[in-house]
């Protein structure tokens, strides 16, 4: 069996609370932020099962940094399978993040004291998992980030994760809401670090042409650029468990097929909802994935940078042409990532990007501190020398980003020029040879 997390999660566990990442305020022209809970617990092997001694309860009294010494102080839990639960969501019509996997967690309500609050109450309703009990530790938070459009410069919310651990070694009890959950799955974080399951995300980017031409622009979208691939994680859960009151859960019996028009239409559309589809593999990309980076980044062999690659279209004459504007400015991020300290991954999906939350954006004036557009990382810190932080913690800019939408927009309008001048060339000599006819 391979070496097991446990102590390491125990250092990066111990870090977060010591070193609590600072509160982003809102931009101006947003007022909108939601909390997310990246709830973790340990699960006990076969050969270190645990003992009665372990089942007494904890002292909720202690401080923090002695619950964790006392719970990784266990023999099983040093030999366990350190997991994070995931959810994912119930396929609404409408909806941004219908179907996708995600952490638990949602907007802030009036009503919250705070972020973090705001994380509980989510973590309550959603899937019915008190995070307030002596078997739960609060340890500390992962880096905020402001949420904006990926093509535009519009924020949309700011984004809080939250670390939770059970220290339980029995699974919790989980309640989901039919509308908002479909299930939820425990996936241990070995299986988030391997290579073996990284893949791609395809996302139909004609979606947003909905108001903008309707059915014939997206087809001609479409068939110019293809789909979108983000980067991916396939999860493994070791347990997951379906919630049986969301609709679609079972076949209705006797449902009229479908027309070859109707799926023809489908396709054109583009869905990306998938409703009722059990079978299509668990993935864990845009946002979710580049919050978990940041945390992976902080476990050995520290490669969580790896698990991301450029966001990119299927079209092969598009593709190529975006590879080659981007090649040096790719490889100088990547060169610029590998020679400081180890920073976060990037939070980018279809829709939505995290952007940097810089100390010179959180101090200075409205000039600076609503810069924001679509080459953003998510937030991170660096473990190790810093020019800007003598205590080595500092945050990501923009580094593997960095001025790529602004190529791709580029390659966009070439691909759109070479298409109309081959189709220009074309219709020439079709019309030149009919003359001769």
């Amino acid at each position: 069996m391979s070496t097991s997390l446990a102590p390491s999660l125990h250092d990066v566990l111990s870090d977060l609370h010591n070193r609590p990442y600072p509160h982003v305020p809102n931009p101006p022209s947003c007022k909108k932020r939601a909390s997310v809970a990246l709830i973790l617990r340990v699960r006990p092997t076969y050969h270190h099962w645990p003992d009665a001694s372990s089942l007494s309860p904890p002292d909720a009294s202690a401080s923090v940094p002695q619950r964790l010494q006392t719970f990784f102080a266990q023999d099983w839990v040093q030999n366990g399978e350190p997991e994070a639960l995931f959810i994912k969501r119930a396929s609404r019509v409408g909806d941004r993040w219908t179907g996708h996997v995600a952490l638990p967690g949602g907007k802030r309500d009036p009503e919250d004291v705070d972020d973090k609050a705001a994380a509980i109450r989510e973590a309550v309703e959603e899937i019915g998992l008190d995070l307030t009990t002596s078997d739960c530790i609060h340890v500390g938070n992962l880096p905020e980030r402001v949420v904006t459009s990926s093509w535009g410069t519009v924020p949309l919310m700011v984004l809080c994760p939250y670390v939770f651990l059970l220290t339980s070694s029995d699974s919790p009890t989980l309640r989901m809401q039919p509308t908002e959950v479909a299930s939820t799955h425990w996936v241990p974080l070995r299986a988030l670090l391997s290579s073996s399951l990284r893949t791609v995300e395809h996302v139909d980017m004609t979606q947003r042409l909905a108001n903008m031409g309707g059915l014939l622009a997206r087809l001609a979208y479409r068939s110019m650029m293809g789909y979108m691939q983000f980067s991916a994680i396939r999860l493994a859960p070791t347990e997951s468990l379906q919630c049986n009151s969301t609709p679609g859960y079972l076949p209705e019996g006797n449902q009229p097929s479908t027309s070859l028009f109707q799926r023809w239409k489908s396709w054109c559309m583009g869905s990306q909802t998938h409703f009722g589809n059990q079978d299509r593999p668990l993935l864990l990309w845009g946002l979710t994935l580049g919050i978990m980076a940041d945390f992976l980044d902080m476990l050995p062999p520290h490669t969580a940078v790896q698990l991301w690659k450029y966001p990119n279209f299927t079209a092969l004459d598009l593709r190529f042409i975006i590879n080659v504007l981007t090649y040096r400015l790719r490889k100088h991020n990547r060169s610029q990532v590998r020679s400081g300290a180890r920073p976060s991954n990037t939070a980018v999906d279809s829709q939505t990007a995290a952007l940097p939350v810089t100390k010179t954006t959180a101090t200075n004036g409205d000039a600076e501190h609503n810069q924001v557009g679509i080459g953003g990382l998510g937030v991170g810190r660096y473990f190790g020398s810093s020019d800007t932080d003598p205590t080595g913690s500092a945050y990501a800019v923009g580094i593997m980003l960095r001025g790529y939408y602004e190529r791709v927009r580029i390659g966009i309008y070439i691909i759109v020029a070479w298409r109309i001048a081959l189709g220009s060339t074309a219709a020439i000599y079709a019309w030149k040879l009919l003359r001769r006819l």
